[in-house]
């Protein structure tokens, strides 16, 4: 299932964005990770439902994002003490590395 947030309007939205919410970082994480062996191009990962403008705004990752996306929210899991997810991003990293190295090769 897709995460979803639901907020009065897009300002709301922005602050949320521009105060790094967890909710936002770990919807994206946790889509990557439900499809890190993905062969689509695009993803969802994250529902936004703005009340007050009655939009969706739907929230897409290219799969060859995942894992500069991964690396960048990691510091997120850290801050909120979130180690055990933290093992599973590292794990992802590190096989989405391997594979970057392969394709390299």
């Amino acid at each position: 299932m897709i995460a979803e947030i639901t907020v009065n309007n897009n300002e709301e939205f922005q602050i949320l964005i521009n105060n790094k919410d967890f909710r936002i970082s770990k919807a994206i994480v946790e889509g990557i990770l439900k499809n890190i062996n993905t062969k689509k191009k695009n993803i969802k990962v994250l529902i936004i439902k703005c009340i007050e403008e009655q939009e969706i705004i739907d929230i897409t990752l290219d799969r060859k994002d995942f894992l500069n996306t991964l690396e960048k929210n990691i510091v997120h899991y850290i801050a909120e003490e979130k180690y055990e997810e933290c093992q599973l991003i590292t794990l992802a990293i590190n096989n989405l590395k391997s594979k970057k190295q392969i394709v390299h090769s």
